[in-house]
């Protein structure tokens, strides 16, 4: 029987693996353009950004495997291609971005050095702890989160009590898709496929005798409480950023804002300490990245003796590379990138999480193929190709949107469940 104890501290441990820098830097700005729709906005981020990364969690519950087997029914080939595609954005972006964030709220305020530079330390020690791996980064993420969360809990109490409520006006043209679309930007789906084969691992070691269904139990209740976590988070920032809209000038950054918010709100230590405990944050998340992606690779490559020490250092190279440009550019070149890999990601998670009889193997080849094809207008409208396939899009549902893919995708799994179902009722007759 597993105890409610567990349950948390599972929860406790889904939270701070979703809940990195990254997030604590998009909701703000969110609430900031969409003024008094702050809650549309909320409720799109939290679809992209906590609905889909806790169903992933869920879909891993009924797995109980890696991430390999997420996209082991379309086929093993497309699997390995898959799991090699997501390690390689990760540590192209994510990872490179930690860095970045870490230099614009933790190192630029006190030390008057380039972006380059710590961009070349932070990798060279991210380096050295990926190496040389000790449980120092398990014992400061403990105290991390919890630490952030409490600042962050300060900032919106303090926003809520001594602000006047006062919205500014709303910027977008569609507040639920913008927090859709910028919910991409935290990479948690990504990252629920791949730190969710974590979790498997840690409690199949910790409760070697539980069953399959205790298990699942353990890590659907656990994924429901880190969801409820994040999203009264995600949605007090978003709240924050909306309250603070006269505060700053229109094109503020993400990280001035939050830093600025900060400061307004606990003044400049606390403002202070904040940079210090996120630039921490983003270092655990780095080297998890890099450490995860070269124990990825070393499994695919047994023979090899410098499989997970290559992999490691092209993963570092590609970290000073990416992270000396600010935190806007690398969200801007992930864009199109996203446009492309999070559709996949996500119709992957649902196939996952539905009833074994509607996600055959025939329905994940052809839901994934159809989302594939259709993601592809939406990757080109986001390198400003827009105008160029407008002919084409312009019969695509919600292509507008940049979601085109969305029905598509939703009609090949009815036409293909229901064939199935014809074909099952003429063989029996």
């Amino acid at each position: 029987m597993i105890r409610i104890k567990e349950t948390l501290v599972t929860a406790f441990a889904l939270f701070s693996l979703f809940f990195g820098a990254g997030n604590l830097i998009l909701p703000p700005q969110l609430g900031f353009k969409a003024g008094e729709l702050w809650w549309l906005v909320a409720l799109g981020f939290a679809i992209s950004a906590v609905l889909i990364p806790i169903l992933g969690i869920l879909g891993h519950a009924k797995l109980q495997g890696t991430m390999f087997d997420f996209a082991s029914k379309v086929s093993s080939s497309f699997s390995l291609i898959f799991c090699f595609i997501i390690y390689g954005v990760s540590i192209s972006l994510p990872s490179p971005r930690t860095a970045s964030v870490t230099h614009e709220m933790g190192i630029a305020p006190l030390f008057n050095n380039s972006a380059l530079s710590t961009s070349i330390v932070y990798f060279i020690l991210v380096f050295i702890f990926v190496m040389n791996r000790t449980k120092i980064l398990d014992i400061i993420g403990k105290y991390l989160t919890p630490a952030i969360i409490l600042i962050l809990l300060s900032i919106m109490g303090i926003t809520l009590f001594s602000f006047p409520l006062d919205f500014g006006t709303n910027t977008f043209i569609n507040p639920v898709t913008e927090g859709i679309l910028e919910g991409y930007q935290t990479f948690d789906a990504i990252g629920a496929i791949v730190v969710g084969g974590v979790i498997i691992t840690s409690i199949n070691f910790t409760h070697q005798e539980a069953s399959y269904e205790s298990k699942k139990a353990l890590i659907g209740r656990a994924g429901w409480l880190a969801g409820f976590g994040l999203i009264m988070i995600y949605a007090g920032l978003i709240f924050t950023g909306a309250v603070m809209h006269g505060q700053f000038d229109a094109e503020v950054s993400r990280t001035s804002l939050i830093t600025g918010i900060s400061k307004i709100t606990l003044g400049s230590n606390a403002n202070l300490f904040l940079g210090i405990l996120v630039s921490l944050a983003c270092f655990t998340t780095a080297v998890g990245i890099v450490a995860g992606t070269a124990d990825f690779v070393k499994s695919r490559l047994p023979k090899s003796k410098n499989a997970y020490l290559v992999t490691a250092l092209i993963s570092s190279l590609l970290g000073v590379l990416m992270g000396q440009f600010n935190v806007g550019y690398i969200i801007a070149v992930a864009l199109p990138i996203l446009m492309f890999v999070y559709p996949v990601t996500i119709v992957l998670i649902l196939l996952n999480v539905i009833p074994e009889k509607f996600g055959s193997p025939k329905v994940f080849k052809a839901v994934v193929f159809t989302t594939i094809i259709f993601s592809i207008p939406d990757f080109l409208g986001s390198i400003g190709l827009s105008s160029d396939i407008a002919s084409f899009t312009r019969w695509i549902p919600l292509s507008k949107l940049s979601m085109g893919w969305v029905l598509p995708a939703l009609t090949v799994f009815i036409f293909t469940n229901m064939s199935k179902i014809g074909l099952s009722k003429t063989e029996g007759f």
